[in-house]
């Protein structure tokens, strides 16, 4: 992919493509420069590495522990504007029906892995809840759910069972202290401003022995590194930061969380992950364009594509998929998942 400076370029769309996801490019040679401590390991110094059209501020890397994260970082009101009420979809549903009841099928399945050895009626909070995927489920299983958000047009049509609160920080949502037996962040921590702080309020309305998951993107994985700029999980320009594998479990202790687990593998997230990262590569379509015609949402808010393309796309989409589960699998079996969910305790 060609390496050039868009900070000149507009920002991004906000009419016709609300669900637009902007392009990155590399710098090159990447820059050493000088920045705040970091949040994982205390470094100053970082490498500019990507650049996002319609954002001034480039992704950096630190040449300490590998994270990535805007510099400067970016300001609330702009991180607002990338979440118009069509990323978020119709209420209770985000999909498509086919990919909506496969997505609620892995939630179920992943409910299962994180509801393990609860006792019944465990207080359990899922931050960054939006539709419910997990709280559903949860409460199925006789758990007193909780939710929280920072935006109520993500939580629309959510189950009414679970107890969600909406405030700009999780901090702000005053919850008791000791009080959960379990917290969930499934890929939400790159999407915060403060994901350090996040991680100190959890632990605090964590009762003591309370589990805390946490699922992100995996920086450090062989996806990222053969995708590069063209990676989807790098979400630009939602995610906030970008976690390496060792970063995101230095980050939990240093925020006084026992690490105790770290697993490699999401059908969810890692063959689609491949798959959409190749056609970024590859297939001269839109950044993302796969992931955009998955939206249930009025068409003229996707990406703009002829029957033909699209046909074209979807068949190839359906003919990579085994091998993209393959690949997957393999992956994770070598400790490399494109994401990465990790287990503590307080």
């Amino acid at each position: 992919m060609p390496s050039r400076d868009p900070r000149a370029e507009t920002a991004v769309p906000s009419d016709a493509s609300r669900l637009y996801t902007p392009s990155v490019y590399a710098v090159s040679p990447p820059e050493s420069i000088v920045v705040p401590p970091c949040i994982v390991c205390d470094a100053t110094r970082a490498r500019t590495t990507y650049r996002v059209e319609g954002v001034l501020s480039p992704i950096v890397v630190c040449e300490d522990c590998g994270l990535g994260y805007y510099h400067p970082m970016l300001g609330s009101e702009e991180v607002a504007s990338f979440y118009p009420p069509e990323y978020y979809g119709k209420p209770g549903t985000k999909f498509r029906s086919a990919i909506e009841a496969l997505v609620r099928l892995v939630g179920r399945r992943h409910v299962r892995f994180l509801s393990r050895d609860l006792r019944k009626g465990a207080r359990v909070l899922d931050i960054g809840c939006g539709r419910g995927v997990l709280l559903a489920p949860l409460a199925d299983m006789g758990f007193e759910t909780h939710g929280f958000e920072v935006s109520p047009d993500a939580v629309r049509g959510a189950d009414s069972r679970a107890e969600i609160r909406i405030a700009p920080r999780l901090v702000e949502a005053r919850y008791p202290s000791d009080f959960f037996d379990e917290a969930i962040l499934w890929h939400v921590l790159e999407h915060l401003a403060d994901p350090r702080g996040t991680l100190e309020e959890c632990r605090r309305v964590l009762r003591p022995g309370g589990r805390i998951v946490v699922a992100v993107p995996n920086f450090s994985s062989v996806q990222s590194r053969w995708s590069g700029p063209a990676w989807f999980h790098l979400d630009p320009p939602r995610h906030l930061y970008h976690f390496p594998a060792d970063a995101l479990w230095r980050l939990l202790e240093r925020s006084g969380f026992t690490c105790a687990s770290v697993h490699h593998f999401s059908l969810r997230q890692n063959p689609f992950g491949w798959i959409q990262s190749a056609f970024n590569r590859y297939s001269g379509l839109p950044r993302n364009a796969l992931y955009t015609h998955m939206y249930r949402t009025d068409p003229k808010k996707r990406v703009p594509l002829d029957r033909l393309t699209r046909a074209g796309m979807w068949s190839a989409f359906i003919a990579a998929t085994p091998v993209a589960l393959a690949v997957s699998a393999s992956m994770a079996a070598a400790r490399s998942g494109a994401t990465i969910h990790v287990v503590g305790y307080r």
